[in-house]
């Protein structure tokens, strides 16, 4: 009989983390089981529990994730020629396609919506926003336009505005019964960024 070659463990971990976004995004997290998370993934719940003690451990990989694309996010923006550059690499980092992203949107929302229940999950999403939210402050801080603005407030009361502002665009997105494409929320999302960077930093523009 023929042997059956098992997926590289770094590739099954993907696996399941997708699975577990789909369920996550479609049910919520208390109506997920990983009995879900294994039928979506293909395989069988105790190969899941291999590399997860259960849905908490999941999410705290989920969260792992995604401090690491912060982390390769801020390094391009880094690099940018510009403060806006820089932020337009950020806001249009997660443009998808429509269906991948009211998937993402989706589990964001969740994602919050447990935090307010669960300490553990409230402290990893807190994280990650302080994780982001530093990042941004600090390319402001040290970008010429940020210096020469005068508009009263600091690197990081600046970068949390611009933040409040994406999260409630991407609120709205979650219930876009149109499915927004792609190119048209990248447009919008850029119009938003540079409409706020004049805003900021208008002084700076200006001169």
């Amino acid at each position: 009989m023929p042997t059956l070659t098992a997926a590289p463990s770094a590739d099954r971990r993907q696996q399941i983390l997708a699975a577990a976004m789909i369920c996550f995004a479609k049910r919520g997290f208390h109506q997920t089981s990983m009995h879900d998370i294994s039928a979506e993934a293909g395989i069988s719940v105790g190969l899941i529990y291999r590399y997860f003690e259960n849905k908490e451990a999941v999410i705290s990989a989920m969260a792992a994730e995604h401090r690491q694309e912060i982390e390769e996010l801020l390094a391009r923006a880094r690099q940018a020629p510009s403060l806006l550059e820089a932020l337009e690499i950020f806001f249009t980092a997660h443009c998808c396609a429509a269906a991948e992203f009211r998937i993402e949107s989706a589990f964001v929302v969740d994602l919050f919506a447990e935090g307010s229940r669960n300490a553990r999950v409230a402290r990893l999403v807190r994280e990650i926003l302080d994780a982001l939210v530093d990042g941004v402050a600090k390319l402001i801080a040290q970008s010429p336009e940020a210096r020469a603005a005068e508009n009263g407030m600091t690197p990081r009361q600046q970068a949390e505005l611009i933040f409040a502002t994406s999260r409630g665009m991407l609120m709205r997105d979650v219930v876009d019964l149109r499915a927004t494409s792609d190119t048209v929320r990248r447009e919008r999302q850029i119009e938003l960024v540079r409409r706020l960077w004049r805003l900021l930093f208008a002084e700076a523009v200006s001169h």
